[in-house]
């Protein structure tokens, strides 16, 4: 069995942030999305994968390489344009040949991993099988309509009278028939390939598809708070790891990691958080459900529920909360009069301040 990983997109949801890097690569507790995935695929006994790209697949490469950090040997299938789920299939027939194949999308969140849904897809000789979730707002999903025996009769794309709450998650379990389902559709009113079609196409032609109830947590990290809640439960499974220095001014409670050549210095850290390595943490208080990536600089500040990408740095700040800060970001408070905020924004940003 082979594994397709989607890693292409634009990430829209989560400009600026993804115009200069890819959104399956955004860290959730200094580990990027897409590296679960992988170790998931992994931990199911699959080791072939298929990675597709789109516009970041330098970025994407490089951060992967050849899939050997991860037990895995991966080949990238680049794809010139976001052109549909169902695409990705058709331009990865040649890497997946006759095999069956899990269909993941990078920049999903699964807690618990996949191995028993491909177990339970080998032991039950489906054509197709589909990772489903209860939730509150299926019209925002795609959505399936169960049988009596969990057989999927019926799909939706983001349908305005949902007939369920079973939206479709980022994974799939499909056979070869796939390919002639991906063949047989045409594109969507938006001009894609959509995979919710192909499905629907297996379902017409009297094939065998199956739901799959998700039994742990999951997201799509596409939106900040989806990110920042993911990040959260991450931090409550770590347990506390000091591998830099702390200072006898110090205070740390809680679970908190302190990853090599760390440094907090007159501080007070309140877990569950992780302080990424090579980071500085100066008269500043960090409090739970924290990200500080490698490398970044806070001082003077309060923050807490929020993620500090790679070599970014806080100055001055009052309080910080329910962010994300990206790569090289300078955060700091304006001196001397008038009272005003200096702001230097890219585009899609969101800023919120306290009048």
């Amino acid at each position: 069995m082979k594994a397709l990983v989607l890693a292409g997109g634009k990430g829209t949801r989560l400009r600026p942030l993804t115009h200069t890097s890819a959104k399956q690569l955004v860290p959730v507790a200094n580990k990027p999305v897409l590296y679960y995935g992988l170790e998931a695929i992994r931990d199911a006994g699959i080791t072939e994968v298929g990675i597709i790209t789109g516009d970041t697949g330098a970025e994407v490469r490089e951060a992967v390489g050849d899939g050997s950090r991860f037990g895995l040997e991966v080949t990238y299938i680049p794809q010139e344009a976001p052109l549909g789920l169902a695409h990705c299939v058709l331009i990865a027939q040649e890497f997946l040949g006759d095999e069956p194949f899990v269909m993941y999308l990078g920049d999903n969140f699964l807690v618990g991993g996949i191995s028993d849904l491909v177990g339970a897809f080998r032991r039950g000789g489906y054509d197709a099988q589909v990772l489903l979730t209860r939730v509150s707002e299926p019209q925002f999903y795609g959505v399936a309509e169960l049988g009596p025996a969990g057989e999927i009769i019926g799909l939706q794309e983001k349908p305005a009278f949902p007939r369920s709450d079973m939206a479709v998650v980022g994974v799939y379990s499909f056979s070869p028939a796939i390919h002639e389902a991906v063949r047989a559709i045409t594109p969507s009113a938006r001009g894609e390939l959509e995979i919710t079609d192909a499905i629907q196409w297996l379902i017409d032609n009297g094939r065998a598809v199956h739901s799959h109830l998700v039994t742990g947590y999951w997201k799509d990290t596409g939106r900040l708070q989806d990110l920042l809640e993911c990040n959260r439960m991450i931090l409550e499974t770590v347990e506390p790891d000091n591998r830099g220095t702390v200072d006898g001014l110090s205070e740390i409670t809680g679970r908190v990691v302190i990853e090599p050549g760390a440094v907090v210095e007159n501080s007070v850290l309140r877990g569950p958080i992780v302080v990424g390595a090579d980071a500085k943490i100066q008269s500043s208080y960090v409090g739970p459900f924290t990200t500080i990536g490698p490398r970044c600089v806070v001082q003077d500040t309060e923050v807490e529920y929020s993620i500090v990408l790679d070599d970014s740095s806080i100055h001055g700040v009052s309080r910080l909360a329910h962010s994300l800060i990206g790569r090289n970001v300078e955060v700091s408070r304006a001196e001397g009069t008038p009272n005003t905020y200096g702001l230097m924004v890219g585009d899609h940003s969101r800023i919120q301040v306290r009048a």
